[in-house]
């Protein structure tokens, strides 16, 4: 059993990351706020990857938005680096990620770099509710969702969504609603706790405080 994890990044390039964050504190502080994002987010997969469960592999992806960085935070050994494909449409970029690493892994789980609250056990219980159902959603407080998590491609989750919107987890769970004739367990989906993603300078200030 190979257990992937896909580690959705950006380089933290000044103006160009947390502009929602930037928007109150200049965009320096919201590099500052990115980076430590990235380094939680780190320490979470490796944590995760050093726990042995029976026989599974585990692995962890970082998909690069810009460009692939030889020499950053994500240097360990276990860690891949690879590039996301030049799309403009998250949707897109996710779909692509999750049908190459299917390719070679059985049970795959897509996280962003935005969630302090995240923890090596969320990812765990990701992918054992993965042996019985076809999806697993990692549910944001914002409407969206810091996790996701499948063992066959589901393209219409990827596809015709309102990214970074309120309705996005409940536009996902509709499709989800929506049963296959010929597999019938298409529909089953687990939702994991609740968490705070940090896309505004009051977000940071409030996970940090808890």
């Amino acid at each position: 059993m190979i257990c992937s994890v896909i580690v959705f990044v950006k380089n933290p390039i000044l103006g160009k990351v947390k502009t929602r964050v930037a928007a109150s504190v200049g965009n320096e502080k919201a590099v500052e706020v990115y980076v430590e994002l990235l380094k939680h987010t780190k320490n979470v997969m490796k944590e995760w990857v050093s726990e042995v469960v029976g026989s599974t592999q585990k692995r962890v992806c970082v998909y690069y938005g810009d460009f692939i960085n030889h020499d950053d935070l994500w240097n360990e050994p276990f860690f891949e680096k690879k590039l996301q494909c030049q799309s403009s449409d998250l949707g897109d970029r996710m779909k692509a990620a999750f049908a190459t690493e299917l390719k070679t892994a059985d049970r795959i789980v897509i996280v962003g770099s935005d969630c302090l609250a995240i923890r090596p056990e969320h990812l765990s219980k990701a992918f054992a509710a993965l042996e019985t159902h076809e999806v697993v959603i990692g549910p944001a407080d914002d409407g969206g969702y810091y996790l996701l998590g499948m063992k066959n491609l589901h393209r219409n989750l990827f596809e015709n969504k309102s990214w970074s919107q309120p309705t996005l987890l409940q536009e996902t769970i509709a499709d989800l609603a929506q049963t296959s004739p010929h597999n019938p367990d298409s529909a089953r989906y687990y939702l994991l706790e609740t968490l705070s993603d940090i896309d505004t300078w009051e977000d940071y200030v409030a996970a940090k405080s808890q």
